[in-house]
């Protein structure tokens, strides 16, 4: 009785999650607070375990046609699909936020010399790299987040190609449209941001390890993969100096799985690697020690800049969202499935041996766990920090339950295939309705303000709390409060306008302006409310000394 109450209720769950994707994809979310579906999916899997897995007596097969689609064929319908998403997204979100400016300020100050506001040296040089050729081709926002989109299509298509050898390339497919599907993905796909291109290095790196660990010592295949590697984590570190943590979880679950015995059959291949890692790295450590004195002084740098407000506080922020909140509901569920298929999997290989092949799953999820701990503690939490752990408890969870179907494998992988179809869009209108309109209202406050402080040929400064968007969209200098409390005076041919919002951020009340503003001359403006930050006063800083006052002794 318990399992055919168990089975209707999970059921009922399955078709309850199906059908709220279906109505928001098709634009009817509003009525779930933020767009966001509720997790039906993983509710009903528990209660399909505890009916006892039930499978069908009849064998479904997707139909006859879709089963002679080339891969290849399916690979290109997906990254048109990407592409489709991402175009749409454009409309929601047409402003560059916070992150996306500094890297776009940096670029175009290597293309014209406008000021980078907002640039801090723990940034790394790599995307403003690859934007000041997007600004060569033609300079805007728009180039820039096309390089986003050329990106992303990139680390998919490494995503295909590593978990087709890792699986089938049907299931590589699958993998692909979860990844696609997942809200935490999604949301920064059209950004001109460094983490999606930098976890399709990462996941290179990782296929390269199992790579050097499913060969022989001497075998040539090995050394070539070996010797790769230090250019691939160059790239990575280069794009973005987070990939630290990640490198650091991925030696460890190396070292954990295969044992340090193992990598001792290519040590001399290993030592021209890390020779090679090393003269890399080189520069990057002399410029460190030039600026901060030590050689890792960028690095620790980029972690102090972390939001944390205590130490492990990112590890309970992923503890809190795994799995959901990274990759959705569906994704959720393959996510689980992968990781319970690898602590099998490593139980088999404790007792009874077996090859390096027999123990990728457990590196691959060992890698997984240990990233979310390592970052954890050394950052504060997003979702755009761990999309390396996504991606390969989903190759897990897809190759494990493609195992534990059985002779029902095609009818599961076309069903997850069918429903991740759904969910794209779906997922598509929650980003654009829900995570969107947050920035978007409050560019629409910033944005004109820093229009209509354009740079007009003269040098410009704007304090502000929100410096490196308002530093695009006017060509000047920008910093915050704190900054130009600290800073030397600016030179004296520069105009410097102090923005406030009447809802803004990072900013001083009206005695910490008459502060910053004494023994100046002052013009001020008001620009209308036109965003949630309310009305803009800007506070220019004339040349020349203040008159005194009525009454007030002359200087």
């Amino acid at each position: 009785m318990v399992r055919r109450i168990a089975l209707g209720c999970a059921a009922l769950l399955a078709v309850a999650a199906v059908a709220q994707q279906v109505m928001i994809a098709v634009g009817r979310g509003g009525w779930l607070p933020g767009w966001q579906p509720w997790p039906y999916l993983l509710a009903a899997v528990p209660l399909w375990l505890l009916a006892g897995r039930p499978l069908p007596a009849r064998t479904w097969a997707p139909p006859r046609w879709l089963l002679r689609v080339p891969p290849w064929v399916l690979l290109c319908g997906v990254l048109a699909l990407t592409a489709v998403v991402w175009a749409a997204l454009q409309d929601y979100e047409p402003y560059l936020g916070h992150e996306e400016a500094v890297y776009a300020n940096k670029a175009r100050f290597w293309l014209d010399g406008t000021p980078d506001a907002g640039w801090g040296i723990y940034r790394p040089p790599g995307l403003p790299a690859l934007g000041w050729i997007a600004l060569h081709v033609h300079p805007s926002a728009g180039m820039l987040r096309l390089v986003a989109l050329l990106l992303t299509l990139l680390t998919l298509t490494v995503t295909y190609l590593v978990a087709a050898r890792w699986t089938t390339p049907r299931q590589a497919v699958v993998v692909m449209l979860l990844l696609l599907s997942g809200l935490g993905f999604l949301r920064r796909m059209p950004e001109f941001l460094n983490d999606i291109a930098a976890t399709g290095l990462l996941l290179i790196v990782v296929f390269l390890l199992t790579r050097v660990q499913e060969r022989d010592g001497d075998d040539r295949a090995a050394r070539i993969a070996l010797l790769t590697l230090p250019g691939v984590i160059l790239a990575a570190f280069y794009l973005r100096y987070g990939v630290t943590g990640n490198l650091l979880a991925i030696v460890l679950a190396a070292l954990l799985v295969y044992g340090p015995r193992v990598w001792l059959a290519h040590a001399r291949t290993l030592a021209v690697a890390l020779s090679l890692l090393l003269a890399g790295l080189l520069p990057h450590f002399v410029y460190a020690v030039q600026l901060t004195g030590r050689p890792l002084g960028l690095i620790l740098s980029a972690t102090e800049q972390a939001n944390r407000i205590f130490v492990g506080d990112g590890l309970l922020y992923y503890l809190l969202i795994f799995p959901y909140r990274l990759a959705g509901d569906l994704g959720a569920v393959v996510m689980t499935a992968g990781l319970a298929g690898a602590v099998a999997a490593a139980r088999a290989v404790r007792r009874r041996g077996g090859t390096a092949r027999d123990r990728r799953p457990a590196f691959l999820a060992a890698t997984a766990l240990l990233t979310f701990v390592v970052l954890g503690l050394a950052t504060d939490g997003e979702p755009r920090f761990v999309y390396l752990p996504v991606i390969l408890l989903t190759v897990l969870g897809v190759r494990t339950l493609a195992e534990r179907a059985g002779r029902h494998r095609p009818a599961l992988l076309g069903a997850l295939a069918g429903l991740a179809l759904v969910t794209v869009p779906a997922t598509a209108q929650a980003v654009a309705h829900g995570a969107m309109p947050g920035p978007t209202r409050q560019a629409a406050s910033t944005v004109p303000v820093a229009r209509a402080l354009a740079a007009d040929g003269r040098p410009c400064l704007l304090v502000t709390g929100y410096e490196p968007e308002m530093g695009w969209y006017s060509g000047c200098d920008a910093v915050t409060y704190r900054q130009y409390r600290a800073m030397n005076p600016p030179p004296p041919a520069t105009t410097v306008h102090l923005v406030t919002f009447a809802r803004g951020r990072l900013q001083p009340d009206a005695a910490g302006l008459t502060a910053l503003t004494r023994g100046h001359r002052t013009d001020v403006r008001s620009f209308p409310a036109t965003g949630p930050l309310g009305t803009a006063t800007v506070t220019t800083l004339l040349p020349g000394p203040r008159p005194p006052s009525p009454g007030e002794p002359a200087p």
